[in-house]
């Protein structure tokens, strides 16, 4: 029986420092359920047993819980307008370096996409990434920087020439692109904020969460920014008060504090 929910939170706290709580339950508990079932585990406190004496169950876990799917250059339209209107705007203040955070950065395919983006723009030496996530086998997948043919699809055919050497069937990210990016473990719900950044891009993650999780993720962000500083969303994710955060809305995805 897969009940006693509160207490099988209390141990995966314990065992990951996720806490559980910040999201939406009946997802949560049917994605759970789901890979516990796959995994032969009757219940929850049979299932906790197997994450505590089995290293591979407890990363295949952990790895369930926080990768989201990544793609360079997802939703084309939304870097058409970041390459338009954004970049240029951050150019015209004069900020140097260009400070960008890509929080829950998954497999690196956006914090890269970042760099070729403003690469058209600055010299690579301008760019300055700081690139997060909770998960530290996505961070070290991000890090060696090869990616499938289909990860890569969406990225323009002049930057794909210029910064990817095709490797077999995989493709290779340029140590040039990688020098713009750091990589470190970070927690949007329980770390504190890195401060002082022109762009924060944090996609397709807030989805998961309660509304008063995504409140506190995003009044953060608003503090983690420099003034006339950019936020960047995902598709499926939407700001309804924004206003109650500071932020004016340059267009549906992107959030700007005064």
């Amino acid at each position: 029986m897969f009940d006693k929910y509160e207490e099988f939170k209390a141990d995966v706290f314990k065992l990951t420092k996720i806490d559980l709580n910040y999201y939406k339950e009946k997802q949560m508990r049917r994605r759970i359920d789901t890979l516990a079932n796959k995994n032969g585990a009757k219940s929850y406190e049979e299932y906790i047993q197997m994450i505590k004496s089995d290293k591979e169950k407890f990363e295949q876990f952990v790895n369930f819980l926080t990768i989201n799917v990544s793609e360079f250059y997802r939703n084309p339209d939304q870097w058409k307008l970041m390459d338009q209107q954004v970049i240029p705007k951050l150019i015209k203040e004069q900020r140097k370096p260009i400070k960008i955070w890509s929080a829950a950065c998954s497999t690196g395919d956006e914090p890269y996409s970042l760099a070729m983006a403003f690469s058209k723009h600055v010299p690579l030496s301008d760019i300055k990434i700081l690139a997060t996530d909770i998960d530290k086998q996505v961070i070290e997948h991000a890090k060696v920087g090869l990616y499938s043919e289909k990860s890569i699809a969406g990225v323009p055919a002049d930057l794909k020439k210029k910064y990817f050497t095709q490797i077999g069937n995989s493709y290779q990210i340029s140590d040039d692109i990688k020098k713009c990016v750091t990589f470190k473990e970070h927690n949007l719900l329980k770390d504190v904020y890195p401060k002082d950044y022109d762009l924060i891009l944090c996609r397709n993650v807030v989805i998961y969460f309660t509304d008063e999780a995504k409140d506190m993720i995003y009044k953060n962000f608003y503090g983690s920014l420099k003034s006339k500083g950019v936020l960047f969303i995902g598709s499926t994710e939407q700001i309804s008060n924004y206003k109650d955060l500071g932020f004016n809305r340059m267009s549906s995805f992107y959030f700007e504090k005064p």
